[in-house]
């Protein structure tokens, strides 16, 4: 992996750069103000993977305070699970139920690039998303009682999760995944198989139980960074994916996948934050995620791999990590990890199975770059021969004219342009979504209908 710095590399914060042209793209925005870089979690440098060179230590520190007269025996500490809770009384076992519960956090792997500055609408001739590849989920659509710890986590899921590797005479690199399917798809980032993608790379799926089986690329997203693999073997564990929407900051979350190619790593940590906008990929291939952040070692390799709840169940896949601006050579985990919320993975996966590529939504508006007010603008003017509102597209459609300054998409406010794309890119084509607009003194909501375009 190559040194991350701000100054001169496609991955650091927001730039303002150019873009490759695309219908549904536009301008780059006025920088962004300045955060951490993000950097891959997965290995994608030619040759193999870098050795581990290190060794942690772990101290406990006991307190001695006060007089032996003053000291006065402490109360009985209830017995704690691996979680560090405390153990519920039996009654208090039986009050619990399902409750909020706590999710396992996923390792994410995006790169920081450029948000765009506005994005259009193209009307396509494609049916609604499929239905016909049904993926594991939570039995009844409820999540099942938590376990006993992260043991009792880790001895469930590992079977499930893979490392993958792609080699190839351009290079290679190692990355992570897990069983999606019983009959053979894996489910990864497209950052991890991208080079294979070009031809000449063969791809090969490591299973816990030591085994190596070649797999063929299914299909992949750059815009949501997701891929689906397939090996020839019937009868494998799936991982349930469970409703992301669940998910609360503070659930505990375990993430597992294959750091600098350490087979099998179990790191935990919390749910950090919510719906936190990353832009991946680089200026030719981005993705935007409405990320789940949080605090599990997530480090190169960790890409692809999931990112779990205290049942065992996926909550997000594991995408990116960020760095400090600055760094001479790319560090490992700081605390601050991405993910791919498990809603958005099911729908692109469905997807990718099925037709070999995704679709994402679109309104249909261009927005202004220049603009640095509260909200983000419509443009006023037409921008590489498009027009700032797409005619007949959904955005026409519900009103919005050229000028007008979103402030909210359903009662959460935007200050940024990637906060609304990825917004946006959290649901499917054909939703509906509130957006509050500003126009002048008046204000207003409308009703938007997201159109779709393909991706690949």
């Amino acid at each position: 992996m190559e040194p991350v710095s701000t100054e001169n590399n496609p991955f650091a914060p927001p730039s303002g750069y150019p873009r490759r042209d695309d219908p549904a793209r536009g301008p780059s925005p006025a920088p962004a103000p300045s955060s951490p870089p993000a950097v891959p979690a997965g290995q994608s440098s030619p040759g193999p993977a870098p050795s581990p060179g290190w060794a942690s230590t772990t101290w406990e520190q006991t307190s001695t305070r006060g007089t032996p007269e003053e000291r006065v025996p402490a109360a009985p500490m209830p017995p704690l699970d691996s979680w560090g809770r405390p153990q519920p009384g039996p009654r208090e076992q039986s009050r619990r139920g399902l409750g909020a519960g706590a999710v396992v956090l996923v390792v994410v792997l995006a790169l920081v690039a450029g948000a765009l500055g506005s994005w259009g609408f193209q009307q396509l001739d494609v049916d609604a998303a499929p239905r016909d590849v049904p993926l594991p989920v939570s039995a009844n659509g409820e999540r099942g009682p938590e376990l006993t710890g992260v043991a009792d986590i880790a001895s469930q899921v590992l079977p499930s999760v893979v490392s993958i590797e792609v080699r190839g005479s351009a290079g290679g690199g190692t990355g992570s995944g897990f069983v999606l399917r019983e009959d053979g798809y894996i489910l990864t980032n497209n950052h991890v198989v991208s080079v294979a993608a070009e031809g000449g790379a063969q791809i090969a799926v490591l299973f816990s139980d030591g085994s190596e089986h070649a797999a063929e690329l299914v299909g992949r997203t750059s815009e949501y960074d997701l891929a689906v693999l397939k090996v020839d073997l019937e009868g494998l564990t799936p991982l349930a994916l469970a409703d992301s929407d669940a998910v609360v900051v503070g659930d505990p979350v375990v993430a597992i996948g294959a750091p600098l190619g350490l087979q099998g790593t179990v790191t935990t940590g919390i749910v950090s934050a919510l719906n936190r906008p990353v832009a991946a990929g680089d200026a030719e291939e981005t993705a935007f995620i409405n990320a789940i952040q949080t605090d599990a070692a997530i480090n190169p390799g960790n890409s692809g791999g999931p990112l779990v709840d205290a049942t065992g169940e996926v909550i997000g896949i594991n995408s990116a990590i960020a760095q400090p601006p600055g760094l001479s050579a790319t560090g490992g985990s700081i605390g601050l990890g991405f993910a791919i919320p498990s809603n958005q993975a099911r729908r692109t996966a469905e997807e990718l199975i099925e037709t070999g590529t995704a679709t994402y939504p679109v309104i249909g508006v261009l927005l202004d770059s220049r603009y640095d007010g509260e909200g983000v603008q419509v443009s006023t003017e037409a921008q590489q021969g498009q027009q700032p509102v797409t005619p007949d597209g959904p955005a026409d459609r519900a009103g919005i004219q050229p000028g007008d300054v979103i402030v909210e998409i359903d009662g959460r406010p935007v200050t940024e342009a990637d906060e609304l794309i990825v917004a946006i890119r959290a649901k499917a084509p054909g939703d509906a979504v509130v957006l509050t607009l500003r126009a002048g003194d008046e204000e207003r909501e409308v009703r938007v209908v997201l159109s779709e375009l393909s991706g690949g």
